[in-house]
């Protein structure tokens, strides 16, 4: 197997997206299993109620991730901001591992901190306020317990909602805190972050504790393309599919 490690995010996949639901199993079937480890930053569906909910695409999706685990590639998932209710029983079912919000990395010898990216986006504050509820154990349960179908249409009115509100936020406050990057790499001791969710792609070089730092902002999936981050010991490459 390569000892190669791949990293993506924020595909959004759901049911009325069906070239990134199609390329992403490709991926899964054809260039993964090239890896020895695949890293998902969170997003990986627009929207996710419970791992109780089998409606398309999820079970092909299930299905295609065990595969892949079961060859013998290592993957392993942060939540994001709209798949944040992913649980122990999704990673069950795929093989999956499941990271903490912050997670730090051997890549190839330099210690690498994982994120999804939105806890960094430190200037949206209603957005904050939403998340440390929503992430709340007691909330959480409130919400699983409502029907299947109650919690469909109620994730097809917040993603509507959610995107009016982006419309009415200017794009500053949606993208990272400066600041707040360079605190949470000091206190994780890591000079190189790998994050998602701004939909921004780049490399952006940076200072952390006088030392010269890197962050890298993993590009969105489309109808038209998907991005990867590529690394191996020679360095890193972004590859389209």
């Amino acid at each position: 197997m390569h000892q190669e490690i791949l990293f993506i995010s924020d595909l959004h996949i759901s049911l009325d997206k069906p070239e990134i639901t199609r390329r992403f199993l490709a991926f899964l079937q054809n260039r993964a299993p090239k890896a020895s480890a695949l890293y998902i930053l969170g997003d990986l569906f627009d929207a996710w109620i419970g791992d109780d909910d089998f409606t398309p695409p999820n079970h092909k999706i299930r299905k295609q991730l065990k595969q892949l685990t079961g060859s013998g590639t290592r993957v392993f998932l942060q939540q994001g901001n709209r798949d944040f209710l992913l649980g122990h029983k999704f990673c069950q079912d795929t093989g999956v591992n499941l990271l903490g919000d912050y997670a730090v990395i051997d890549l190839f010898g330099a210690p690498t901190l994982l994120t999804h990216g939105d806890l960094l986006c430190t200037d949206d504050l209603p957005y904050q306020a939403f998340r440390a509820k929503s992430h709340a154990q007691e909330w959480q349960q409130a919400v699983l317990s409502k029907p299947l179908l109650l919690r469909l249409l109620v994730a097809r009115w917040y993603r509507i909602r959610s995107h009016f509100h982006k419309r009415k936020k200017s794009q500053d406050i949606m993208d990272v805190n400066q600041e707040t990057v360079v605190r949470v790499m000091s206190e994780n001791h890591c000079l190189r972050l790998i994050h998602g969710h701004t939909h921004r792609p780049g490399i952006h070089n940076l200072t952390v504790n006088g030392q010269s730092a890197q962050r890298f902002v993993l590009a969105s999936w489309d109808k038209v393309s998907g991005e990867i981050l590529c690394w191996n010991s020679m360095g890193y490459k972004i590859e389209v599919i």
